[in-house]
């Protein structure tokens, strides 16, 4: 067993305005990271192009449609969807690699073909609501992938965990009255999008973890501690990540002050809780995190977990007597 990688050539093409913070860069600095001998046993994988049904499990077709003719309309430039949100010709593809990578993975992880997966693709996904694309993101990545095992492998209940710094608001919009979804998003308030109260609970699916400007690491461990029980009281079946790295202390679009081993802290209390719950299969994909370097050395230290978790699945799945489980 080992840990799949998900990426596309394609995820570069989506090309933002100069000095936006989701930037080629990030993706281009993480396919470096991850291009080192200490990630030589990842099993690298392209993603295909997510066809229309696989979309419109969250989003309408209409929607769609309005996003793939915005980037084919933009020959001549950006094309905007909102203050912060444009398209280029390149991001169609682009979004159809990103979702297409979650519906891959999820199907790899369910046939045993990978324990777990990452999914370095872009643009991202968690702000992008039913019929609105806003904060960067065109598809919901993970709500299409949640959508996808629930609606062709037959789960009954799915969690999605996002530690992003920004509230998870399209994610929670899309699955508040399912409640075969667990969605738990901590992130720092007062900050974009402007949702993600406590008090938002959905059908009782919904938990959010408000933090407070420059709170202390102390206070994020804390919140996702005391979450921890209820996630595994709910017994999900399968287990995504939405993992943004700019909560980390050095990132430019907030105030929080996590490192590398607070990233590693709680996606190793994940794939404990997987372990558990729901033989090992998570699936994660980047969302945020702004600041190169802090966004590479998090991003790849969240990885090693996950590979950590892939290499004991496998030693224990070893006959411990070679001979006599031969006999």
């Amino acid at each position: 067993m080992t840990t799949a990688f998900y990426t596309h050539p394609d995820c570069l093409e989506h090309i933002t305005q100069p000095g936006h913070p989701e930037r080629v860069d990030r993706l281009v600095t993480l396919m470096d990271g991850f291009s080192s001998e200490a990630f030589s046993a990842l099993k690298r994988c392209e993603p295909a192009l997510a066809d229309l049904e696989m979309i419109t499990r969250v989003h309408p077709e209409t929607y769609v449609k309005e996003i793939q003719n915005a980037s084919e309309g933009a020959s001549e430039g950006y094309v905007k969807l909102d203050a912060d949100t444009a398209v280029v010709s390149g991001s169609w593809k682009a979004a159809l690699r990103a979702a297409g990578a979650l519906v891959n993975a999820v199907d790899l992880v369910m046939s045993a073909g990978a324990t777990n997966a990452f999914c370095a693709v872009r643009p991202p996904g968690h702000h992008a609501e039913t019929a609105q694309a806003m904060g960067f993101c065109l598809f919901n990545n993970v709500a299409i992938g949640a959508a996808h095992a629930l609606a062709v492998h037959g789960l009954s209940r799915v969690a999605i965990l996002d530690f992003d710094v920004h509230h998870g608001n399209g994610t929670q919009e899309i699955f508040q009255s399912d409640p075969r979804v667990f969605f738990a998003s901590s992130h720092q308030m007062p900050l974009y999008p402007g949702s993600g109260a406590a008090s938002e609970t959905g059908v009782g699916n919904i938990h959010n973890l408000p933090l407070a400007p420059d709170a202390p690491a102390a206070d994020f461990r804390d919140a996702w501690t005391k979450l921890l029980p209820e996630l595994e009281a709910f017994a999900p079946e399968f287990i995504f990540i939405s993992a943004g790295f700019d909560a980390h202390k050095a990132d430019p679009l907030s105030n929080q002050n996590l490192t590398d081993a607070d990233f590693v802290w709680i996606t190793e209390e994940l794939a404990n809780i997987a372990a558990r719950c729901c033989a090992n299969r998570v699936v994660s994909t980047l969302e945020g995190g702004y600041d190169l370097d802090a966004l590479r050395s998090s991003a790849l230290a969240h990885v090693k977990v996950l590979m950590r978790v892939s290499e004991t699945e496998t030693e224990n799945a070893k006959p411990s007597d070679w001979s006599s489980a031969h006999d």
